[in-house]
């Protein structure tokens, strides 16, 4: 079927790709990513799919700055040491005009390390640990994920009005896992000063002993869990919980385990009625939403995860800050970056001046199970402006803002 380029540019732009803009140079625009493909493929599969659909819907629309998109993959397998090797390749023999990518936080905040050196925008696209945009966030990293913050401020809200008062933790034991349980104890004891902590396990990443980890919380008798592991620590964990019962009249608040990532994983194994953070993509059916999910859909014969997502949505993020900068330099696509607004799948979306945290929201519903699979249920989109801290409290918490 032959398409009217009209057509075609009318419906990228629904999709939130930005208006073309003259051109500046008849070479491609050479985005450099890197990810932990290897390491973490449910989730970057989708990821790489959806980028790559993202690029093609651009170029085939002309391109921006009148040039073609061009991206240069590389997978750093989970080590942060590779991640800068990787970085620092692209930006010198590559030649590429931007750095992307990233999803274990300790890789991200090593790429953000080399992003500040070296003067070098860099795009984290899925690293959740606010030390990216706060502690250690600098003038060329931005971020688009709802940080751990952002998703623990969501789900405490939930947490809150449960009647329990007893609580043990689960995390894996790097950045992003002692980020989220931070948030979530300092949240809700504020929310509520009645409840105390009476067990914390902290298992490597990849490599919890699902057994030792549920007989231990389950001795400390807690009234709720708050689970932040994920992938195959998740289903090794929910396998124990179940054939150990700890989930057994305990409510359980967890953080990501609504992503189809890993709720296919779980299928009939999906414990049902946790409180979760993820991505009802069979149920949305906003204008945006559908538009992405046909589009993929037909392209990849496959229904999209939250990691294709986030894949399309950087790639367009960086597509509406070169036709906001009319440039490749990399000072003005910073500034280009700064207060940055394109629509998404999700909605309108802001990156904001203060912190370079992108204003993208999260699903907050409950588990269950449908047809054997692992579904959420009772859910509702909670718009990430409305999760983050004023600029006040933001001023305190990033050392060097802007």
């Amino acid at each position: 079927m032959k398409i009217d380029r009209r057509s075609f540019v009318a419906g990228t732009l629904a999709l939130g790709v930005p208006q073309l803009v003259r051109a500046q140079g008849a070479g491609p625009i050479r985005i450099g990513e890197v990810n932990s493909y290897t390491a973490q493929p449910a989730f970057l599969k989708p990821y790489r799919q959806a980028w790559e659909l993202a690029q093609e819907q651009i170029n085939a629309a002309g391109g921006v700055l009148g040039r073609k998109l061009e991206t240069v993959f590389r997978d750093d397998a989970g080590k942060p040491e590779d991640a800068v090797r990787h970085a620092a390749d692209l930006a010198t023999a590559e030649k590429v005009d931007i750095i992307a990518g990233g999803f274990l936080s300790n890789v991200g905040l090593a790429l953000a390390d080399y992003a500040n050196q070296n003067k070098r925008l860099y795009v984290a696209s899925e690293p959740l640990a606010d030390a990216l945009v706060w502690s250690k966030g600098n003038r060329y990293t931005f971020r688009l994920r709802p940080s751990t913050y952002m998703q623990a401020a969501m789900l405490v809200e939930e947490a809150a009005k449960l009647p329990a008062k007893k609580w043990a933790i689960v995390a894996p034991n790097y950045e992003y896992g002692q980020s989220a349980v931070k948030w979530f104890k300092e949240l809700l004891v504020k929310a509520r000063p009645d409840v105390t902590f009476v067990a914390e396990q902290f298992p490597a990443l990849g490599r919890i002993d699902a057994g030792a980890t549920v007989q231990a919380l389950e001795a400390a008798k807690p009234d709720a869990i708050f689970n932040v592991t994920f992938a195959v620590d998740l289903a090794n964990f929910v396998r124990a919980g179940n054939t150990r019962g700890l989930f057994e009249g305990r409510q359980v608040v967890s953080m990501l385990t609504g992503e189809p990532e890993y709720l296919d994983t779980l299928g009939p194994e999906t414990p049902e009625g946790w409180i979760i953070t993820g991505y009802p993509h069979a149920d949305l059916q906003t204008p945006e939403h559908v538009k992405f999910r046909d589009a993929y859909r037909a392209k990849y014969n496959d229904y999209p995860r939250l990691g294709s997502v986030v894949g399309y949505e950087t790639v367009q993020a960086i597509a509406a800050a070169l036709a906001k900068a009319g440039s490749t330099d990399n000072e003005k696509l910073v500034d280009a970056f700064e207060g940055l607004k394109f629509g998404s799948a999700f909605g309108p979306i802001e990156f904001r001046k203060i912190d370079h945290q992108s204003t993208l929201g999260a699903y907050v519903g409950k588990s269950a199970l449908k047809n054997g699979k692992g579904v959420m249920v009772d859910w509702s989109y909670r718009d990430g402006a409305k999760y983050l801290p004023s600029d006040d409290e933001v001023r305190k918490l990033r050392p060097v803002v802007g």
